[in-house]
């Protein structure tokens, strides 16, 4: 899937993956979308919730070998 922004947090700990993605979903308008990708297995329910806390569509999370792919769409 195609994103207007991607965000590498590889080797990141919660909660700087969710973190970074606050803080670029913050810079985006409504409508936009980020992927994120992450290596810390604990982002794939950390995203579930962010996304349901803060109105931000989780549009898609996917996994690539070691990495966590999740994309999200700005409220």
């Amino acid at each position: 899937m195609n994103a207007d922004r991607e965000l590498d947090t590889r080797g990141l700990n919660c909660p700087l993956p969710i973190l970074k993605a606050k803080k670029a979903l913050s810079e985006m308008t409504s409508g936009q979308t980020i992927k994120v990708i992450a290596t810390d297995a604990g982002s794939v329910r950390d995203f579930v919730a962010f996304a349901k806390q803060t109105g931000n569509e989780l549009l898609e999370q996917t996994t690539e070998g070691k990495d966590y792919i999740h994309v999200l769409k700005r409220k």
